[in-house]
């Protein structure tokens, strides 16, 4: 059954939003020329710059689902952006400056100037590409879910998000993109620190704040550092520290969507401090953020979870053929969830290892639970997936009088990998809804819009910083930049204003569709995983190469291009591996073809 909001929640919800866009078309009527445009007209200060960045990037989805990440795995996620700092320093260091002293409007303005036109013209339009699927995914993500746990009609939910931020973002371009986003952070940060404060009262009143991180800490939950060399684990220090810088330096150095943010900055000092605060300040943000989560999790271990915090995937399951088995797991739940009560409340007194054992067992018992029920859900919403895991089982079922031949081994790994795939599946992993729906149950009245009025805060920070890019760099880049003649400042102006409707209207329309491609948010980090490498190898060719002429770049470029899009499609390694592969193989390659060149003049 779909929760319903107060008049109350909803006079917070549409005030908060109705504030933020009134006030950043108002703020930013009348710019005419393209400085005030396109660059802010170079008014902001360092601290705007810094909470600007944060807002880019913080998008609806990292809350929903760092505060899930937390309430599953535990705090070791806040390792990724340790190499956000070190990023910062680098670009501080050679970006900007160089950004700066070219006084250039676009990151690609200043491959012209390094190397050549048709270079900018295709860096320019690998950026488009990718960052034209991504703006619809900003819209999509917090759309598809507020959708499930509300029961809003989804089309309508990305109009709504879309259409606020073409209001203020052609009204005002990156300025009203600037100044919406410092009232939009604000909303953030007032909403999760009220949502840490409620959650922790929510917590039995014997139990302090001591105790709920030590019931965390129990289970592992606040095990926030790992300095093992393992591959197998995603998030250690070490590929925070190395993978995250290089990540970091590719997003935040040659992203135009965060360029323009700090270079809306009065100088080149105000650009650098916005950058660095950003990098001081983004992993205690993303700590708090995780620490909401943590809490959430242990507000459950005295309270009632659901097996799977998406109600449509459960209702679809109990009245299907598998709803006898779900029932099942719901009186195991139960009968776990008192045991979990009552060792929860002891620990906070008891400070044996017995008891902290008993707790982790019995949360690692409840994640089978969570498991088996993803598991029955995903069979109950996709008959064909039902049909060959049955198929597989059936025939596995006759080869057991021989279990160490091939054949045996080869059908329990295809059935262990059905099993796995199923947790996957963006109907059942309901990691990204738990925060919502915590939100929706169990917070006061007034809160519940503020922290959706966050989510959609987060969502159109995001969205307007993209559109905005995406309007740029087609108006810059493209289309003023190959006219033969000066068409002039306000028409410039216009036609960016223009792009950034067209932009908008692009995004929502993706939006929109989304539903009708599979693994979406997969397919866009694939997307962005094939073309981010090529572009960060050829700025860093830009910066440390000065031997390296256009020419070799940009055919270094294309057949880099071409490569990456060749090993994704014949799967030569995993995708997130190929933002690596194509910085170096572009580099590579450049290098190969400049020589060459050389040799042959010679």
């Amino acid at each position: 059954m779909q929760p319903t909001l107060d008049w109350i929640d909803w006079t917070v919800l549409v005030a908060t939003l109705a504030i933020i866009v009134g006030y950043g078309t108002w703020k930013t009527r009348g710019r005419k020329n393209v400085q005030d445009y396109v660059r802010g007209g170079n008014t902001s200060q360092w601290w705007t710059i810094g909470l600007s960045v944060m807002a880019t990037q913080a998008s609806a989805i990292t809350f929903l689902s760092t505060t899930g990440q937390a309430f599953s795995d535990g705090m070791g996620f806040v390792q990724f952006y340790f190499g956000l700092p070190i990023a910062m320093v680098i670009i501080c260091l050679v970006f900007i400056p160089l950004y700066h002293r070219l006084k250039v409007y676009t990151a690609y303005e200043f491959l012209e100037n390094r190397f050549d036109l048709k270079t900018r013209s295709l860096t320019a339009i690998l950026f488009l590409i990718q960052r034209g699927l991504a703006a619809g995914i900003t819209i999509f993500a917090p759309a598809i879910i507020l959708s499930v746990v509300l029961g809003w009609n989804i089309v309508t939910l990305n109009i709504i998000i879309g259409a606020l931020v073409i209001i203020y973002t052609v009204s005002g371009g990156t300025k009203a993109v600037t100044v919406t986003q410092k009232q939009q952070m604000f909303v953030i940060f007032a909403g999760m620190l009220a949502a840490l404060f409620i959650v922790i009262n929510l917590i039995p009143e014997k139990v302090s704040f001591t105790d709920a991180i030590d019931i965390a800490g129990a289970t592992g939950k606040m095990e926030v550092l790992d300095f093992s060399f393992d591959l197998e684990n995603r998030y250690t220090v070490w590929t925070g520290l190395i993978g995250g810088t290089f990540l970091m330096l590719s997003y935040f150095g040659t992203d135009q969507s965060q360029v323009q943010r700090y270079l809306s900055g009065r100088s080149m000092k105000e650009m650098q401090m916005g950058l660095l605060f950003n990098g001081l300040l983004k992993v205690p943000m993303q700590f708090f953020i995780l620490l909401v989560g943590v809490m959430v999790f242990v507000f459950y271990q005295f309270n009632p979870a659901p097996l799977n915090f998406i109600d449509k995937s459960t209702e679809t399951v109990l009245s299907s053929e598998y709803g006898d088995e779900y029932r099942a797991l719901q009186k195991k739940q139960n009968t776990l969830f008192l045991q979990k009560q009552k060792l929860s409340l002891s620990l906070s007194t008891d400070e044996s290892d017995t008891t902290r054992n008993q707790l982790l067992k019995i949360d690692s018992i409840e994640k089978t639970y969570r498991l088996e029920s993803k598991f029955l859900i995903k069979k109950a919403i996709d008959p064909e997936y039902a049909n060959n895991y049955q198929k597989l089982q059936n025939e596995l079922q006759g080869l057991r009088a021989n279990p160490l031949s091939t054949e045996f081994i080869s059908k329990s790994d295809e059935i262990d990998n059905l099993y796995k795939e199923s947790a996957k599946d963006t109907q059942t992993n309901d990691r990204d809804y738990m925060f919502i729906r915590f939100i929706l149950n169990h917070l006061p009245i007034g809160l519940i819009g503020l922290l959706l009025a966050v989510i959609l805060s987060a969502a159109m920070s995001s969205t307007a910083s993209e559109i905005n890019a995406l309007a740029t760099i087609t108006s810059i880049d493209l289309y003023q930049r190959n006219q033969k003649q000066d068409l002039g400042e306000e028409h410039t102006v216009k036609m960016t204003k223009w792009f950034t409707l067209l932009w908008g209207v692009v995004a929502i329309a993706i939006a929109c569709f989304a539903d009708l491609a599979e693994n979406l948010i997969q397919l866009v980090n694939i997307i962005g995983s094939i073309f981010y490498g090529n572009v960060l190898g050829i700025f860093l060719l830009a910066f440390f190469f000065k031997y390296i002429k256009g020419n070799a770049v940009f055919v270094g470029a294309l057949i880099t291009q071409a490569i990456v899009i060749m090993g994704w499609w014949l799967d030569w390694m995993p995708y997130l591996w190929l933002n690596l592969f194509g910085c170096a193989l572009v580099i590579l390659i450049a290098n190969v073809l400049q020589l060459f060149s050389t040799k042959t003049k010679v």
